[in-house]
């Protein structure tokens, strides 16, 4: 052997020692270090001291092999950052409920950051049934209690899926929980309802509020929404008054909240007057958002000079900055005004001041063109857009779609409908009705029968109206009475629900 005994079994104990010491992650090296030094021994070492030396590396071999099953398994403190780090749910699902696979130990202690995290992860994925598994196994733990955190994520998943009575469900099931519900949990909830644009649930809520709890100026805020969102304004101003009575303070998303309900109702010098009046009594500045609301409302009323006046001030309040909403309104109301070439200075201008245009800001463009009728520089926009990286998304096409088949195009509407997934965009129930409605219109009813079939296979529902409308004009067509005996009570009884 080249090496000496000297030089073998004193560096390989020192440096398994080391390695042993080191962390986690070095076990495996040291195993494999260990193994190598007990094949070295075999190959004949034989001295007075190898066997205690033989003995020993043997020993701390075992150890640390034993060091190594141990770090394989999944511990509650180790389950949590490797849930929140798989971004695939269902194997996230999977790891929490078999986190080691090959144990036969006592049943796996589950930490509540790993209930919260895998919780929060189905949520968002809208894997519900699963999520109220767990949310029951969560209920069996006796360790610790939920907190209230949890639940206004779960009603809040619920509110964004439309599921009202499920996030009405979840709210009512917190106490048996042994968790203690406030205002917290009852403002998400206000806020899920309304999502679900169920007015009449808040109001309801409303009536019978010191039940639930005492309210704070969110709750007031999500109440003043809903009214103006029902167009009931004395509503929401009887809310801000009672907000003043209890002493609670309203704040920027309440006046941003009512002046905008207060432009799309045309009401521009009250919008006007409450602005000037949350600074001087309520000393709230005006946010962003309040602008943006007083600038549409200008551009609505055809006031685009006091439009581009409020643009101005914003641009002097470094605070405030300007946005590719405030531009692409601007521009939607110069299309509208007749001042498409103004277009082009108000996106210099927006370049300028560092605002890169997005989807809203070309979207706004090709609206404007397709408004004039304008369809060539419309197909340019979404080169354009290609072109700097800003990817046409499926509102960009509708609009294209959409007014082709309004000017009896529906032919180029359907080789653009057509492109659209080569293109990186898929069509959504807009683009369906949109391109079925033009060829009905066209008469163009063998095109018309294929659209709507790909459409309800997809689970889009047409119109009721266009339903009916294509039945009645197909049986018109004489030339096509032979379709209309083969297709006629096939429609009548496919889709028959889609009529009522």
């Amino acid at each position: 052997m080249v090496c000496s005994w000297r030089e073998s079994y004193p560096f390989a104990m020192k440096r398994l020692y080391s390695l042993r010491t080191c962390g986690v992650e070095y076990v495996s090296e040291a195993v494999r270090d260990s193994r190598e030094a007990l094949s070295v021994s075999n190959a004949g070492f034989r001295t007075a001291n190898s066997g205690a030396w033989l003995a020993a590396l043997q020993c701390l071999r075992l150890e640390l092999e034993e060091v190594m099953e141990k770090v394989k398994m999944i511990t509650p403190f180790r389950l949590s950052p490797l849930l929140r780090l798989e971004k695939d749910t269902k194997l996230a699902l999977q790891l929490f409920r078999n986190p080691n696979p090959d144990c036969s130990q006592k049943p796996f202690r589950y930490s509540l950051l790993s209930y919260d995290i895998i919780i929060s992860k189905l949520g968002r994925a809208k894997m519900f049934n699963e999520m109220e598994e767990i949310l029951e196994q969560m209920r069996e733990e006796n360790r610790f209690s939920p907190k209230e955190v949890i639940f206004c994520n779960i009603i809040t998943f619920y509110g964004r899926s439309r599921l009202s009575e499920q996030a009405l469900r979840t709210y009512d099931r917190i106490s048996s929980f042994r968790c203690q519900r406030t205002v917290r949990s009852l403002n998400a909830l206000l806020n899920a309802l309304l999502n679900c644009r169920k007015l009449d649930k808040i109001q309801e809520i409303y009536l019978d509020l010191d039940r639930y709890s005492s309210p704070d100026s969110c709750t007031y805020n999500i109440l003043i929404n809903a009214a103006c969102r029902s167009k009931s304004l004395d509503v929401a101003w009887d809310l801000f008054d009672e907000m003043g009575k209890k002493g609670i303070q309203p704040n920027e998303i309440t006046f941003a909240t009512l002046i905008s309900a207060l432009c799309e109702s045309s009401m521009l010098e009250d919008a006007f007057r409450l602005k000037e009046e949350m600074q001087r009594v309520f000393h709230v500045k005006p946010n962003a958002f309040v602008y943006v609301s007083l600038i549409k409302g200008l551009c609505k009323a055809n006031e685009l000079n006091l439009a581009f006046k409020l643009k101005e001030e914003m641009l002097m309040d470094n605070t405030l900055g300007l946005d590719s909403a405030v531009y692409s309104t601007l521009i939607t109301a110069l299309f509208r005004a007749g001042r498409k070439a103004e277009v082009s200075d108000v996106l210099e201008e927006m370049t300028k001041a560092g605002c890169k245009p997005d989807t809203v800001t070309y979207n706004a463009m090709i609206s404007g063109f397709c408004m004039e009728k304008d369809f060539d520089p419309a197909f340019s926009v979404l080169d354009e857009m290609k072109e700097k990286g800003c990817k046409p998304d499926v509102i960009s096409y509708n609009i294209i779609i959409a007014k082709l088949c309004k000017e009896g195009r529906s032919r180029e509407a359907c080789d653009l409908f057509e492109d659209m997934p080569r293109r990186g965009c898929v069509p959504d129930i807009v683009s369906y009705r949109s391109i079925f409605d033009g060829l009905c219109v066209g008469m163009e009813f063998k095109e018309a029968t294929s659209i709507l079939d790909e459409m309800v296979f997809k689970g889009f529902v047409p119109h009721d109206s266009s339903i009916q409308k294509f039945v009645d004009r197909l049986c018109r067509k004489g030339r096509n009475m032979s379709l209309v005996q083969d297709r006629k009570l096939e429609f009548e009884t496919a889709y028959q629900p889609m009529l009522h």
